[in-house]
């Protein structure tokens, strides 16, 4: 129910938003704040205790929902970097609009969800910690790493696909299909590389 609540959420606000010239337009609800002045978005770096959306829409887009400037919140632009951070209980929810992104990263508890089909020509994720993914992905070269007790769940197809995992990570496949496996390394919790699932 959550969930739906926030797609239903999303898509009105994709509706409803439009950009103006000033760093931040807030709804009259106060409910999200569009930071309009963060452009060239290549990577993202997510910590603490957020929920990410990420879709593939020009221009870039940056919505934070939570009533953002009245939280202890962090969302930092510099040099094609995004980053996001924020340890509050109630988990904090952005919404990112890029065509031009190429990596994500997310450590502690953060959550990333794909809205819609990414479509990328090359896409790196770093999931760290117990941080969590879920994409739906159109891509021609994928690179995944996960660590300690992170969570990927995978849709769709890559052509050429590689990943580095701990033995303690989970990965779903949901549908998902690769053309060309280029890597598949597997680690013990002494950084040892193992056969996929042996010690």
């Amino acid at each position: 129910m959550k969930s739906k609540n926030l797609i239903w959420m999303l898509s009105i606000v994709l509706l409803a938003v439009s950009a103006t010239n000033t760093n931040a337009a807030v709804n009259a609800n106060s409910n999200y704040t569009v930071l309009n002045d963060i452009k060239a978005i290549s990577k993202i770096e997510v910590r603490g205790n957020v929920q990410l959306y990420i879709s593939d829409n020009a221009p870039d887009q940056v919505t934070v929902y939570n009533k953002y400037y009245k939280e202890t919140a962090l969302v930092q632009s510099k040099n094609g970097l995004l980053r996001i951070s924020s340890y509050n209980t109630e988990k904090l929810v952005v919404w990112i609009k890029s065509e031009s992104l190429q990596s994500v990263s997310a450590f502690d508890n953060a959550e990333i969800s794909s809205f819609g089909k990414l479509a990328k020509i090359e896409f790196n994720i770093d999931l760290h910690d117990n941080a969590t993914a879920n994409l739906n992905l159109d891509a021609f070269n994928t690179y995944v790493t996960l660590r300690d007790h992170a969570t990927i769940i995978l849709t769709g197809r890559v052509e050429e696909f590689g990943m580095s995992r701990n033995l303690n990570t989970i990965v779903i496949n949901k549908d998902f299909s690769v053309g060309h496996n280029t890597e598949n390394r597997v680690f013990n919790l002494a950084g040892k590389e193992v056969m996929a699932g042996l010690e």
